[in-house]
């Protein structure tokens, strides 16, 4: 593959858990050794990004902090945007010696200064905008939000709802995963929703661009990709994998 070939990439990749799934086994050995057997595939992967593109690194608490010095010493500390933490909601065997996992971590990263960025939205989490409980002159709902100057003194300034929504910060609390019956699922475990991965993809590329999932999984980034105008390239070591994700884009290319 060429050098500075594709805009975005989007990675959840193995995390590390010694567990034997369905289709595959998530086994890296420890820490370290799954450290140096990503390394040269994050090489690649910054190789192949163009300089506008961005890339998305899906994990949870297991390996996010070595591959975090990883990501610094390839990529760049400057080019290093986000530690999104996916609040996905708790689901599985309750903990009683300690809190609950409930979150992924995902680490943004550009190539350099000069990337796409489409600004995101999410729904208000008040859905009844109790906040916004003042009306202008023009009959238009507002805040009044407490805000500091430059030399330290305060004052109150007027906020309006936007009418896309609430700008999407780096924490995902709106889109959860989803249980056994949800229709999205194809019977791949560690599947993601395609809500997560519409927000990714609309916020670092544009229609017409090329994304990519080495560790496509299910193929959720590729549908999701080709629905909103997209070009994608994957790859997978299993065989199950390849002919899910096969069967899921076949429906939306034919």
């Amino acid at each position: 593959m060429p050098d500075n070939y594709i805009d975005l990439i989007y990675c959840d990749i193995l995390y590390n858990t010694g567990k034997k799934f369905k289709d595959y086994d998530d086994q890296l050995g420890t820490a370290q050794q799954a450290v140096e057997w990503y390394k040269p595939r994050l090489i690649e992967m910054q190789r192949v990004l163009k300089q506008t593109g961005s890339i998305y690194l899906h994990m949870d608490y297991r390996l996010v902090h070595y591959l975090k010095v990883e990501m610094d010493k390839i990529f760049g500390l400057n080019n290093f945007r986000n530690e999104i933490i996916w609040d996905k909601g708790f689901r599985g065997t309750e903990q009683k010696e300690f809190y609950q996992h409930s979150h992924d971590s995902i680490l943004f990263y550009t190539k350099n200064d000069s990337y796409i960025w489409n600004k995101v939205f999410c729904e208000y989490a008040d859905k009844n905008m109790s906040r916004y409980n003042k009306i202008d002159e023009e009959g238009n709902r507002y805040a009044l939000i407490k805000r500091k100057r430059k030399d330290g003194s305060v004052y109150y300034g007027k906020t309006y709802p936007q009418s896309e929504g609430k700008k999407a910060d780096d924490v995902f609390r709106d889109i959860k995963t989803f249980s056994s019956t949800t229709k999205e699922r194809v019977g791949y475990d560690t599947q993601k929703p395609k809500a997560l991965l519409k927000r990714i993809i609309k916020a670092s590329s544009n229609e017409g661009d090329l994304v990519a999932d080495f560790f496509m999984g299910s193929g959720t980034t590729g549908e999701v990709a080709l629905e909103l105008g997209r070009k994608f390239i994957g790859c997978d070591i299993g065989e199950r994998a390849c002919e899910i994700t096969k069967e899921r884009l076949d429906k939306i290319v034919i």
